[in-house]
């Protein structure tokens, strides 16, 4: 050792020395690491010693004996650029693996301080469970590995990675490759038998381990042993003076303390005979038990040792301590007594005992404090008075003394090596009693073992980045510290407990760097023992020391390290094996992937016999194991017995597929490739809602024809058309439909309801056979369409003065372009019902005919140049001077009786628009004062003839005539829709979306009108055409799906129900998807289920689980559906009548494709996914395509399943699958292969078990052995069983789930989708059925061995029959196994009558009884709670502490003027927040706020309605995006908003993480919220404003609209924004703050009622921020 003052001599000769803030080592201080954003390397100089070693190193296998801090990985790094540079010249790609047993540190250091790709691998990853792909990736991706040698082994072993892929192994620690270590087995296993082995080089501060004194042969031994294993020979450097220099040696001292002497000896005696006594009484609470099962055989006799250790604890503490740190110690045995809540009442019982035991422990020390000395350690008098009264051993006692001597803490930083876990806790917490010492910080480091007293990693990790930081002075470490896990340099390393081994005295000596550090040990005066163990201590350093330095490298020639001859199996495939040592672990491992629940833990049994001096294990596996039981070859001792056994049993477990070829548990494989679809995996995010995809639209192909091209005309098929009113005397007028293609049945005789303002009419269409028409006929057809459609729903003008186009005629010239073969047909109207008819339709030509005079006479009319003339002979009139007869109107081009003009149909030559005449008004004329009313014309004329002339250049012949008023024609709406169910009654859609309007009629001279000889009810009739015919093209895009799909002859779906299925939620229709999804899902998941179980009868529950879970997913369900372009078919959006147009009909609102794909469908391409929140979804442009949410299609699929069977049952839904490519084929064959093993069962029954069971189910089984397999729990392996009901708890799951979903979906037709999820999710769980099982009295014939699971019955059973004596009562959580009996017993009931549902359903229909009902839906509180805060605007705000075992929820609402709050105390963060929210809804039913599902569900939809006023405080406003005709986002919902309307918060909940509780900002009560800015755009102002109440939680504003209307037009906005119209809106806003009052402001008028709303929100936030409520950040 070089003594202190060599050190300062030597100073002045050596460059400046490094502080210890620059020691290069891993052993390493990493205080002075580059900063982040340092890009290169950080460039360290190696000392002369380094370089040499590296020399060594580079030239032959080194271990490299240098103490802690001299820097050996510094040496490593060097070896491993030098290394990595000639394999990277080499051009082939190799490995370097660095192991350690910790790893951060060592990556740290090489990613430092060199330019490769580093990884780092250690447990806490998960890397146990990644697969060779995942391993491949980071062998791709990195130079360097760096890992535990445990994770090596085990990637050697499952050879995913070969010894020959590395060229350099560094072996950190390698003093540790001895015995059975994974670092010994690497060597052994691997490298000693590799052909191309890699260059190693191992590093030590102690190459001698073992215990005792060792001589210079005992470390020559050692040392050997040691070179031979590693393949590799010592190094150290002889010239020890540079090292000195860097690395300086600890000042070591010995502090002595006398021998304890307690003065109460009897205080032993007493804790010991309590802790019989406690025992005893374990004992005879065990013994009280009427079954002994080994479970809970095995829980007292844990808690008996648990009860000795306790108390050998306490009797350490008070032998090595003192009596103050025993007391300390029971109070930490106390905490460590785990909660027993969840536990049955016997388990409780037996933690009460030992919780007692310690209890008393606690009074009995306590007894030996007078109050008086309570103050003892606050003045260092009292020291040795403690001493003295036992309080303080001496040894706690010379420690706290070195402690004083320290002085000051701002330099302190002191590791404590103690022997137990429980002195470093417990002297922890003592020191910071001790006040004369409270300047120092403390705290305790232990290792991360399985015991009581051990820390978590992550709290290791924080505990030492204390220490390093010096927030912690003195750190209480056990000799997890010694070595690996890197320490700052210490001022002091004291050993209260004397190190063992050679390699703990040097490694613990080691961390005590600094300069004029000490290393102090602590010895008890007298103890020859002690001195004697520190004595062959220090000899046994000097002599391994000599031995390295003294030790020749050429005159030690390293021997063949002997590999014995071991027992292993190796997979040829791969390469993968398992040795007879690691089989045991593997067996073990794969009994831990095997289903099991808290009653039974799957692990091997073993059965050792000795049968003529050899060893014989058998081995049985769990029941749900691959196989039940192997015996093993004889053997001479019974650990290679147990060893050899596993062996074969991993043989034959990899031989059936139960292990995979890489020796892994078989859990995840995916199944043979006709059982999934095609790719193995789906493209990230697919069938997930997130993702958006641009789709197209299928072409029908029944509306598609070429008949526009005969000259002879062509035959059609017709569909009549017809049309009755509830309102009496309403008539309409019935229609043909003429079609080329004859339509299926069910899509062309169908009957539906069209809702119109205050009525309804009923629609019929049915096929009436087959009409031929001559081209002249067609011809007229043809243009009568053009006419009628373009002038009721389009223009008949196009062009105008001031677009600077010429204003021409539609229909002047050649028509062709508005007709397209893939949308030809005709709609025309009939005649008048008359039944002496032959015919069934007359095409009503009459009306056609003068269509098209019109037509031509639009054509001809020289009006069209501006100049009004009377026309043709025989229409002028009869008077020259302008005056008239009173009962003659003049019309252009002809006259009428004025008595005759009521709802006359009439077309304006001026404009081209369809009116029909509602009265004669008299006493007015052209002349009259002109009302504005007039195509919107302003009010500058004066007069109509005023007005006409100079507008159109027309001078009127009869200005005296009165004018008509007439009613205009309007927008199409959507009629599929009944919105007076609602209530909407006196108010019209437009677009779909509801708005309230007044009837608009205008005033017009009789002369610039065209009569027309059609009835009003035509009119009428084709307002009612573009719904009918949206209906029927659905209907025929379903027929054409069926068509696809091949329906067999077994069976006939209907289209209206493919229809259903086809259809999303967001096209506003009376029917959608969402519940035939519901019952696709559970027919899905019973027939794949099925399937699987039949097909693989060696696999268990969980592998048939995941395999399902595969194929069911929706990836894989949206790429099945993909595949078969079903995207095409699927309506995702509200009909927008505006947008559909007829054959020959010119659209008014186009959208031209911008999706940059020139063919109607669109291909599976990523650049068409996105999750950009601001695509709209369901918006078709013309060409059809439009954006879809991924999970719809998923969706689809299986609401199509249910389609199948509903229409056709089980054999309809498995067509379907096929069709899609999901094999899920019910083979007969395999299901009598199924009842045949089940036969063949060898089971023993009680007496009568089996006919007790059968009659209270009413079923007699055909094959017992099912009814015993379906009650028989995997428990019962203790008895030898080798079956257990897992596999029939699976099909049963998947029987009941469908079963009770086709009963709810049945029996309640008119509900809610969500409410029949919900009604699902309370009838179709385990809870449910563990009552069903109680009720019946099923649980009584459970078989099964463990002791808490029959506790837990009992109880339960009990706390069931108390609770129909008292209602009140909360049921406690049904024990699993009795729901999965009820499961299983179903599955054994489908197999037993060979897959008969409708049996299954008959026996258990009563036993599930009463199911429940949409009245008795019980909701989770929290969801009820959530609910009821939406329906009233209200937030909740959550908060989480765990203690312990226990989760403490505080759920606080902020009511108007009171904070209320909930709080749960539970085991389980979801069963905290539940009773917590319980308590809330007390509290709130209390103040009269009562949960009303059906307020809820009115609340969720208005919610949904897109036109709420609110709707931008979703995640966009859809509106704001939406052109005229765009309606992607359609009211979901199909309710009227109100004037009043409420914000809705958002869907996802109110207790969003973003706003906890513990930030001070967001409490009701806190200071002044702050928010950055204001976002402007349309909606912002809004959302910015319900963040703000959502943050502080306030209750929600509400606004209040009011609609203005002008005659003049209004402008609104400024510059680029100015905007005129006629209509304005302005927005009342009103918030009620808590402790505040209400507040109320009013916006500026706007044009659209949502900008009104978002001025009104932007006025209230200012007037926020003036009244100091709020602070806006950018103000």
């Amino acid at each position: 050792m070089l003594c202190l003052e060599q050190q300062n001599q030597t100073q002045n000769l050596l460059p400046p020395k490094r502080s210890s803030s620059d020691m290069n080592e891993s052993d390493h201080d990493l205080s002075v690491q580059e900063s982040p954003s340092s890009s290169s390397p950080k460039c360290m100089k190696p000392r002369g010693y380094q370089l040499r070693v590296f020399e060594v190193a580079k030239k032959r296998n080194t271990i490299a004996v240098l103490e802690t801090g001299a820097g050996k990985t510094l040496v490593a790094v060097m070896l491993i650029k030098a290394i990595f540079e000639a394999i990277k010249s080499n051009g082939h790609k190799k490995l370097i693996v660095f192991l350690a047993p910790t790893v951060h540190l060592q990556f740290e250091f090489i990613k430092n301080h060199t330019n490769m790709e580093v990884g780092q691998y250690y447990g806490d990853m998960g890397v146990d469970n990644w697969s060779l792909e995942t391993w491949e990736r980071e062998v791709n991706k990195n130079n360097v590995l760096v890992m535990t040698p445990q994770i090596f082994l085990d990637v050697l072993r499952k050879a995913f990675l070969s010894p020959e892929a590395v060229c350099l192994m560094i072996i950190d620690e390698c003093h540790r490759a001895t015995g059975n270590h994974p670092y010994t087995k690497i060597m052994k296993e691997f490298y000693h038998n590799s052909n191309n082995k890699p260059k190693i080089f191992g590093m030590t501060a102690s190459p001698v381990v073992r215990k005792g004194v060792s001589s210079i042969v005992d470390c020559e031994g050692q040392i050997s042993e040691l070179e031979n294993i590693l393949d590799s020979q010592i190094y150290t450097v002889g010239d020890r003076t540079e090292i000195e220099v860097y690395v300086p040696s600890a000042k070591e001292t010995c502090r002595f303390y006398d021998q304890a002497q307690f003065p109460s000896l009897d205080l032993k005696g007493k804790i010991e005979a309590l802790c019989s006594k406690f025992d005893a009484s374990l004992l005879e609470l065990q013994g009280s038990l009427q079954n002994n099962y080994k479970d809970t055989d095995d829980k007292f006799n844990m808690l008996r040792k648990r009860l000795s250790n306790d108390q050998a604890k306490v009797l350490y503490c008070l032998d090595d301590l003192g009596l103050m740190c025993a007391y300390e110690a029971v109070k930490v045995c106390l905490e460590n007594v785990p909660n027993s809540n969840a536990e049955c009442e016997v388990y409780r019982e037996s933690y009460f005992l030992c919780k007692r035991f310690l209890e008393e422990v606690l009074c009995i020390i306590g007894e030996f404090f007078p109050h008086d000395d309570e103050n003892l350690l606050d003045l260092r008098s009292g020291y040795l008075k403690a001493v003295d009264l036992g309080y303080l051993s001496p040894k706690l006692h010379e420690l706290l003394q070195l402690f004083q001597s320290f002085g000051g803490a701002e330099q302190v930083l002191c590791l404590i090596f103690v022997e137990r876990i429980v002195t470093a806790k417990v002297i922890e917490r003592f020191m910071k009693k001790v006040t004369s010492l409270s300047h120092f910080t403390v705290s305790y480091l232990t290792g991360s073992n399985t015991s009581v007293d051990s820390l978590p990693s992550k709290k290791q990790k924080e505990t030492l980045e204390s220490f390093r930081s010096g927030k912690v002075n003195l750190l209480f470490a056990t000799d997890v510290v010694e070595e690996g896990i890197h320490v700052p340099n210490c001022s002091c390393v004291i050993r209260f407990d004397l190190p063992k081994t050679v390699r703990s005295y040097v490694q613990s000596r080691g961390r005590a760097r600094q300069d004029n550090s000490q290393f102090v040990m602590m010895l008890e005066r007298g103890n020859t023992k002690q001195r004697d163990q520190l004595f062959d201590i220090i000899r046994s350093e000097h002599s391994m020391t000599d031995t390295a330095m003294n030790r020749d490298p050429d005159a030690h020639i390293l021997k063949a390290c002997t590999t014995e001859e071991v027992n292993a199996y190796h997979v040829e495939a791969t390469g993968a094996s398992v040795t007879a040592d690691s089989s045991v672990n593997l067996i073990h491992r794969y009994c831990e992937k095997l289903p099991g629940d808290k009653y039974f833990v799957p692990k091997p049994k073993f059965h050792i016999s000795l049968i003529e001096g050899s060893y014989e294990c058998k081995m049985t596996l769990p029941p749900n194991a691959a196989f039940q039981s192997i015996v093993g070859p004889s053997s001479r001792n019974s650990h290679l017995a147990k060893q050899l056994v596993c062996l074969e049993a991993c043989k034959k477990l990899h031989q059936m597929g139960a292990l995979d070829d890489h020796l892994l548990p078989s859990i995840k494989e995916l199944p043979e490739k006709n059982l999934i679809v095609k790719s193995k995996e789906s493209a990230s995010g697919a069938g997930t809602t997130k993702r958006k995809e641009l789709h197209g639209t299928t072409c029908i192909r029944a509306l598609s024809g070429t008949w526009g091209e005969k000259v002879n005309g062509a035959i059609f098929q017709a569909y009549k058309f017809e049309f009755l009113c509830n309102i009496p005397g309403e008539l309409y007028s019935g229609f043909v439909l003429l079609l080329e293609s004859k339509l299926d049945d069910d899509v062309g005789n169908i009957e539906l309801e069209l809702y119109l303002v205050s009525k309804k009419v009923k629609s019929s269409v049915s096929f009436c056979g087959q009409v031929h028409l001559d081209a002249e006929q067609m011809t007229k057809a043809k243009c009568f369409q053009e006419f009628f459609f373009n002038g009721l729903f389009g223009r008949l003008f196009f062009g105008s003065k001031s677009a600077g186009t010429c204003r021409e005629f539609l229909l002047k010239n050649e028509t062709r372009s508005l007709w397209s073969p893939s949308n030809m047909y005709l709609l025309l109207p009939l005649e008048t019902l008359n039944t002496s008819s032959p015919e069934p339709c007359q095409i009503n030509w009459i009306g056609i005919n003068s269509c098209i005079s019109a037509v031509e006479i639009m054509k001809k009319s020289s009006l069209l140049g501006a100049e009004h003339c009377n026309g043709e002979t025989g229409n002028l009139s009869p008077y020259r001077n302008g005056s008239c007869s009173t009962n003659v109107i003049h019309f252009a081009y002809s006259m009428a009786d004025t008595n005759n003009l009521k709802d006359m149909v009439v077309l304006a030559i001026h404009t081209g628009k369809i009116y029909s005449v509602v009265e004669v008004v008299n006493n007015t004329s052209a002349e009259s004062p002109f009302d504005g009313n007039t195509d919107n014309a302003s009010s500058k004329y004066m007069t109509f003839s005023e007005y006409f002339n100079k507008k159109y250049g027309i001078t009127l012949m009869y200005p005296g005539q009165p004018l008509l008023r007439l009613k205009q024609s309007h927008n199409p709406h959507n009629l599929l829709v009944n919105f007076d169910e609602e209530g909407t009654t006196g108010k019209t859609l437009e677009a779909g979306v509801l708005v309230k309007k007044a009837q608009m009629h205008v005033h017009m001279p009789p002369e610039l009108l065209i009569r027309l000889d059609v009835s009003r009810g035509v009119l009428r009739s084709f307002y009612l055409l573009p719904s009918v015919m949206h209906r029927l093209e659905s209907l025929m895009l379903a027929s054409q799906l069926r068509e696809e799909i091949c329906c067999s002859s077994n069976f006939h779906i209907s289209s209206a129900l493919i229809l259903e299925a086809l259809t999303t939620l967001r096209c506003s229709e009376n029917f959608s998807m969402e519940r035939l999804e519901l019952l696709g899902d559970s027919v899905l998941k019973y027939a794949v289920g099925c399937h699987l179980f039949l097909k693989y009868p060696k696999k268990h529950e969980g592998q048939l689980t995941d395999i399902r879970i595969r194929v069911i997913c929706n990836a894989t369900l949206h790429k099945l559906g993909t595949d078969l372009k079903l995207q095409g078919y699927i309506r995702d959006s509200a009909f927008d009548p505006r947008r559909w147009v007829a054959p020959g009909q010119r659209s008014i609102r186009p959208v031209p494709c911008k999706c940059g794909v020139d063919t109607p469908e669109v291909p599976l391409d990523a650049k068409f996914h996105t999750e950009d929140p601001k695509v709209l979804i369901g918006n078709s442009c013309d060409k059809g395509h439009r954006w879809m949410s991924s999970k719809t299609i998923a969706d689809c699929v299986e609401a199509l399943i249910g389609a199948y069977y509903v229409g056709g049952g089980i054999i309809a839904a498995l067509h379907l699958m096929k069709w899609l490519g999901i094999d899920a084929e019910l083979d007969p064959v395999l299901v009598v292969e199924a009842i045949t093993t089940a036969s063949l069962r060898s089971y023993v029954p009680k007496d009568n078990e089996i006919a007790t069971l059968e009659s209270k189910l009413g079923y007699e089984f055909s094959v017992k052995g099912l009814l015993q397999e379906a009650i028989t729990h995997a428990s019962q392996q203790e008895l030898g069983v080798g079956y257990c009901y897992q596999r029939l708890e699976y099909l049963g799951d998947s029987v009941l789930d469908l079963l009770i979903t086709w009963h709810l979906y049945q029996s309640y037709t008119d509900i809610d989708p969500g409410e029949l999820t919900d009604l699902r999710s309370a009838s179709v769980n385990n809870e449910n059925f563990a009552q069903a099982a109680v009720r019946q009295n099923l649980h009584q014939h459970l078989q099964h061995c463990s002791g808490l699971l029959l506790s837990q019955i009992t109880e339960y059973v009990k706390s069931i029959s108390e609770s129909h004596t008292d209602g009140s009562l909360q049921l406690p959580k049904g024990p699993k196994a009795l729901g999965d009996m009820v499961e299983s017993i179903a599955g054994a009931i489908l197999l037993d009558t060979k897959l008969n549902l409708n049996e299954v359903w008959r026996i258990y229909k009563p036993l599930l009884s009463p199911i429940v009902t949409p009245d008795k839906l019980e909701l989770h509180p929290f969801r009820k709670l959530n609910e009821l805060c939406a329906s009233r605007g209200y937030f909740i705000k959550e908060k989480f502490i765990k203690k312990g075992d226990m989760v403490h929820a505080e759920l606080s609402l902020q009511l108007k003027d009171v904070l209320l709050i909930g709080e749960g105390y539970e085991g389980g963060k979801k069963i905290a927040r539940g009773e917590a929210a319980c308590r809330l809804l007390k509290e709130l039913e209390k103040r009269g706020i009562v949960f009303s599902r059906s307020a809820s569900k009115k609340r969720k939809l208005d919610a949904d309605h897109i036109d709420n006023s609110t709707a931008s405080y979703m995640e966009i406003d859809v509106c704001d995006q939406l052109t005229d005709g765009n309606l992607s986002e359609l009211a979901i919902n199909k309710k009227r908003k109100s004037t009043e309307d409420q914000l809705p918060p958002e869907s996802t909940g109110f207790s969003s993480p973003t706003y906890d509780c513990s930030n001070k900002d967001c409490s009701p009560n806190s200071g002044t919220p702050v928010i950055a800015t204001i976002n402007t755009k349309k909606g912002g102002p809004r959302t910015t404003l319900f963040e703000l109440c959502k943050k502080v939680q306030w209750p929600m504003p509400t606004f209040n609209s009011t609609e203005n209307k002008s005659r003049s037009p209004i402008e609104f906005g400024e510059g680029s924004e100015i905007r005129n119209g006629f209509n304005s809106f302005v927005s009342r806003i009103s918030l009620h703050i808590p402790k505040f009052g209400s507040m109320e402001c009013t916006g500026d008028a706007r044009a659209d009622k949502k900008s009104a709303l978002d001025s009104a929100a932007l006025v209230m936030l200012y007037e926020l921020e003036r009244q100091g409520k709020l602070v806006i950040g950018g103000s």
